[in-house]
């Protein structure tokens, strides 16, 4: 009990962290905090597990079969959808460093001396000592253009302060109107005269002052000092802005790109499991297809030769798949004109009241020999005893650890599920095939591949089986093929071989990906023929 209960809490902690996972980078990576869509996004990323769950236990639990089919759709669509979402989201952590990282590095190496590019054209002009050609137009007249030339050329910042504040204090100065007209000889600017008033002797006690002079602006409305628009500082700023890559990595990459990068990850990975999905469903409601495989059997006569069984193994009438799909599965077979149909387990999910009108399709089999049953594990879930006297209404014969003699001039045996062991209705070799004429050729219908090594110690020359599903979606089969000697098709094991059919339905989501629907017709064929 204890290891049951590490189990359900350990899927339980994958479950939810796979969905922690994928609102993470569909919905908090991609959108804004406190947001109308980071709200409906988290709200989703709570409501859909707990759907899933729903629709997962819906049918044990006993619910009420409307209701479980309101559930099953959307919850076992989300099912599927989730498992390519967190599957396209992986892959993508492989390529989102670069996309973050490469192009910003790129930008930097575009412009390698932008910010030294930006100061050297604030200060040009002034720089020149050119107070007519450079951006001082309109500025605080000649005393702040002797100000930057100051700063340009290498004077001491305390120096320029009480110029510029000088400047501020002679209004009647022509410069001071605001529009500077360019000097006629190079002693014009009055700037000396200025500058040796007696106030100019205090310069050492406003070197102390540790913030700049506060300039109200020229009698035209200019700004003065460190805002107007000649001052270096000012100069600079513009160039700043105008990066196209300011505000979004400073350092290192900005949020603005990753979330720009996660948007389009994520749009991504939206786009390739809607697609896979969708592909997905349209291959399990379009029906299954027809294979067919042709297998000699030594001990086959030459009567029997060419010989036709129809395959048809997990259906899963349930929720989701019902009536009609029934249908489609008739239509199928009967299009093959098989010599005999043999049904070999998982036919429903579901009661026999629930299901019995979807399942009546079945009872229109048409093959020589008949119509013959084994039980699978959905069976033993909704009621096996029922399902047995359901499926002998519609016309099969249930098989239950028993054979029959084929006129054609081979037997035909077959065991109940080994999931019948939890209700004491397990298979049973030696009650099916012990006392058989072994110089005959056999073959075994029994729904999980698991028993094909009790077929070889009774001398079973082919085995029909189904259950895998061929893992119904990539990359499924390879858990599949943990638990299962063969997930599809056929393969030998000692003198006998195993055909394992990938079954007509779907489990859960109605989704088939890498793993098509499909009814196998085998040809057994005699070596003497």
């Amino acid at each position: 009990m204890l290891v049951v209960l590490l189990v359900v809490a350990l899927v339980l902690t994958v479950y939810f962290g796979a969905h922690w996972y994928v609102w993470r980078r569909l919905v908090r990576d991609v959108t804004r905090p406190g947001g109308a869509a980071r709200r409906v996004g988290t709200a989703a990323a709570v409501v859909l597990p707990l759907l899933s769950l729903a629709a997962l236990t819906s049918g044990r639990l006993g619910v009420p079969f409307p209701l479980q089919q309101a559930l099953a759709w959307p919850g076992f669509m989300w099912l599927a959808l989730m498992l390519y979402l967190v599957l396209t989201l992986l892959a993508t952590e492989l390529v989102r460093p670069l996309l973050v990282r490469l192009p910003a590095r790129g930008a930097r190496r575009a412009r390698p001396g932008a910010g030294a590019e930006a100061g050297a054209a604030g200060t040009e002009p002034a720089a020149a000592g050119r107070p007519a050609a450079g951006p001082v137009a309109g500025a605080a007249g000649a005393g702040s253009a002797v100000a930057a030339g100051s700063v340009a050329a290498g004077t001491a910042p305390a120096a320029a302060a009480p110029v510029a504040a000088t400047a501020a204090k002679a209004p009647e100065a022509p410069e001071a109107v605001g529009t500077l007209k360019p000097p006629k000889t190079p002693d014009t600017p009055k700037t000396p005269d200025t500058r040796t008033t007696p106030d100019t002797r205090e310069t050492p006690d406003t070197r102390e002052t540790p913030e700049p002079p506060k300039a109200t602006g020229t009698p035209d409305g200019t700004p003065e000092g460190p805002d107007a628009p000649g001052s270096p500082e000012t100069s600079a700023a513009p160039a700043t802005a105008a990066r196209p890559d300011a505000g979004l990595t400073g350092a290192g990459p900005g949020m603005a790109r990753r979330r720009f990068v996660s948007r389009v990850l994520a749009g991504t990975a939206v786009a390739v499991a809607a697609g896979t999905v969708a592909g997905g469903t349209h291959s399990v409601l379009r029906g299954p297809s027809v294979k067919r495989v042709t297998v000699p059997l030594a001990k086959l006569p030459r009567s029997a030769h060419g010989y036709r069984i129809a395959v048809v193994s997990d259906v899963h009438l349930g929720p989701t798949l019902g009536r009609a799909h029934a249908q489609r599965i008739v239509d199928a077979v009967n299009s093959t004109q098989p010599d005999l149909v043999a049904v070999v387990g998982d036919l429903v999910d579901g009661s026999v009241e629930n299901l019995g009108p979807a399942a009546e399709p079945l009872a229109r089999f048409r093959a020589r020999h008949g119509s013959f049953f084994v039980t699978g594990n959905h069976e033993y879930f909704s009621g096996a005893e029922q399902w047995v006297d359901e499926v002998r209404d519609l016309g099969m014969r249930p098989l239950r650890n028993e054979r029959v003699e084929i006129a054609s001039g081979f037997d035909l045996a077959g065991v109940n599920d080994v999931a019948g062991e939890n209700y004491g209705d397990g298979p049973d070799f030696a009650r099916a095939l012990g006392d058989r004429d072994r110089a005959r050729a056999a073959v075994l219908l029994a729904h999980q591949p698991v028993v094909v090594h009790d077929a070889v110690r009774y001398g079973v020359d082919l085995q029909l089986s189904g259950h895998t599903h061929g893992g119904q979606m990539w990359p499924g089969e390879f858990l599949a093929g943990l638990a299962n000697p063969t997930v599809e098709g056929l393969e030998r094991y000692g003198d006998t071989q195993l055909y394992v059919s990938r079954g007509a339905g779907a489990w859960g989501p109605p989704v088939r990906v890498g793993a098509p629907s499909d009814i196998t017709v085998v040809q057994l064929a005699s070596r003497d023929a």
